[in-house]
């Protein structure tokens, strides 16, 4: 299985941005992903995914300000910020899991995971 996450780069504050998160060998059809995010000097955070019965999940400070989808048949995930802030700026990171009933924000719970896209908001 093989995740691999794009979309990122340098944006403006108030700007939107759009990541993907392409699977080999993964389907997001009835499997659970997750787009997870590391601040510089922070820790990961879970930001949003998507359960394996196809409910969206989004992190309560984010809320308002992402859309979480996925395209079963480009086996694509993706992740929608609207008027990112400079806060925003991290390395995103979606992960899945195969087995996983529901969805869970335990980092720990994920099984496959994509090597990350750098954002970076300027003021």
């Amino acid at each position: 299985v093989q995740l691999v996450e794009s979309g990122g780069g340098l944006v403006q504050t108030g700007e939107s941005l759009t990541l993907s998160c392409i699977a080999s060998e993964f389907v997001f059809d009835g499997n659970a992903m997750i787009w997870v995010r590391q601040a510089p000097g922070k820790e990961r955070e879970a930001v949003a995914g998507i359960g394996s019965d196809g409910s969206p999940h989004v992190a309560t400070f984010m809320k308002g300000g992402i859309t979480v989808s996925s395209d079963h048949a480009k086996r694509t995930a993706f992740l929608q910020i609207h008027n990112v802030k400079p806060e925003d700026t991290a390395v995103y990171s979606c992960a899945g899991d195969t087995v996983m009933n529901g969805f869970s924000r335990y980092l720990e719970a994920w099984t496959y995971w994509g090597q990350g896209t750098q954002v970076t908001v300027s003021s």
